[in-house]
């Protein structure tokens, strides 16, 4: 009953593996520059426009905090109409990479210690006094 499972689970395993090594087919050709820029343009981590950059100033807790900074807000908004094309590219860039809920230190924190505690649970390390490992 041992072999025959192993053979079962063995045959299809080693099929697979050795399919994985075959070369899969690739194909190649040149792109044009206006194909790249439709494929960009299209694509779901496009730059955030001009328009989305005003929008996002004329938000009440954008408009406050700039405000709290001392930043006037029409200011601000006078400084994007006048930003390059490349310049709106980079700050909607910047503006997309940020945390959304802006990462906190107890966060971080509290992850690290949970994954500490599981770890020391499983019996994989040996941190905190107050657990005992599963093992």
């Amino acid at each position: 009953m041992n072999t025959t499972f192993a053979r079962m689970v063995c045959t299809p395993l080693a099929v697979a593996t050795f399919a994985m090594a075959l070369p899969a087919p690739a194909g190649a050709r040149v792109v044009g520059t206006e194909e790249v820029l439709r494929a960009e343009a299209a694509a779901p981590g496009v730059p955030l426009d001009r328009d989305t950059l005003r929008a996002l100033l004329d938000r009440d807790d954008v408009r406050s905090r700039l405000e709290t900074l001392g930043v006037d807000p029409r200011a601000a908004r006078d400084r994007v109409d006048a930003l390059t094309d490349e310049e709106v590219g980079r700050l909607a860039g910047q503006v997309e990479h940020l945390p959304a809920g802006g990462a906190s230190v107890v966060g971080v924190l509290f992850a690290v210690f949970i994954i500490l505690l599981i770890t020391d649970i499983l019996g994989l390390t040996k941190i905190f006094p107050f657990t005992r490992p599963v093992r």
